[in-house]
């Protein structure tokens, strides 16, 4: 059983979606927050496979994406070592849990759901599952008596459903959820678009040239950044307004280097574009070129296997002790 710190009492749980893409702006202002609170909280992070089939994937290219994006957040700082990381799927508990909440949710507390409305407006032939997995996500937070579920406001919404379906089902069946608080998370240095730096990097951006993804040909990092946006000013200067180009390669340097934005424009006092460009491509591919090192390292690894099977029989239990709660509350057969 994996043991946390003792000094560490209050625990989180994360659940993230395997697109197999992640951007130097995920890394940045996602990813290197979730190394921080490694060390904060007792952390659950699994990937949640069974919501990304709410909408059509293809099953070989999921499969692969399962497994890639493990190993992708291993390499990127994830510790498996302070986290449990471990895939929903394999943990049949969530659905039984699921269901049983299902059973306790009224249809009104779900059809008010933001996220539905947009989703199904833009597709007419949407699947139930786009309509009842905020109870599967309930489900994820309620089987492991989290502390905390850490949120971008776009999300708020649906944990705020998760408190009231668990108070709910205290008040009716007796104690049997902890009730979790929302955790929002203040987004880190928000990453531009190299083409366009109005726009934030996206991973379903129409130009590739102003993306670049953690997996990408190191070859194909330096030339995005090289032609990279900037201004006709020629002065390294940060200023968001003005220079959004320029102000958005500072933003990398300064989170990838620790040095402060200041720190950049003295270092770069009386220089062109051309060397700053150098000097950030540089900064980008000696972060991202260890990342890929420890991922080609991880991903086909036995190591990597041993931790998810592990894992998977660490939460099976947890997950089946609450199921067995509930099936005891609701007068299920036993």
């Amino acid at each position: 059983m994996k043991e946390f710190s003792a000094n560490i009492t209050k625990s989180i749980l994360t659940g993230i979606q395997p697109s197999g893409v992640i951007t130097l702006g995920n890394y940045i202002g996602a990813i290197k927050q979730m190394v921080r609170m490694q060390d904060e909280f007792k952390s659950y992070i699994f990937i949640a496979d069974m919501h990304a089939i709410t909408v059509p994937q293809d099953p070989t290219t999921l499969h692969e994406n399962i497994r890639s994006l493990v190993a992708l957040y291993i390499a990127c700082g994830i510790d498996p070592d302070k986290n449990i990381i471990f895939i929903q799927s394999e943990n049949e508990y969530h659905a039984n849990i699921s269901w049983l909440l299902e059973c306790n949710t009224p249809f009104g507390e779900l059809s008010r759901m933001t996220q539905f409305k947009d989703k199904s407006s833009k597709n007419a032939n949407f699947y139930a599952g786009l309509f009842t997995y905020p109870i599967l996500m309930a489900a994820d937070i309620l089987a492991y008596d989290v502390d905390y579920v850490p949120v971008g406001i776009d999300q708020k919404q649906h944990v705020e459903l998760t408190r009231n379906i668990a108070i709910k089902f205290n008040k009716k069946y007796g104690d049997t959820f902890k009730i979790p608080d929302v955790y929002i998370t203040k987004e880190g240095t928000k990453i531009m678009d190299l083409v366009n730096p109005l726009k934030k990097m996206s991973k379903s951006s129409e130009n590739p040239k102003g993306v670049i993804r953690i997996l990408d040909d190191i070859n194909s990092i330096r030339k995005k950044i090289m032609g990279a946006t900037t201004d006709s000013e020629c002065i390294v200067r940060f200023d968001p307004e003005a220079k959004p180009g320029i102000s958005n390669l500072i933003n990398i340097c300064v989170a990838l280097t620790g040095k402060s934005i200041s720190d950049i424009e003295t270092m770069f006092e009386g220089k062109n574009y051309g060397e700053f460009k150098r000097f950030v491509a540089d900064t980008v591919i000696e972060e991202i070129s260890a990342i890929q090192a420890r991922y080609q390292k991880i991903i086909n690894s036995q190591e990597l296997d041993k931790l998810l099977e592990e894992n998977a029989t660490i939460t099976r239990a947890i997950a089946q002790k609450k199921f067995m709660l509930m099936k005891e509350k609701m007068g299920l057969y036993k």
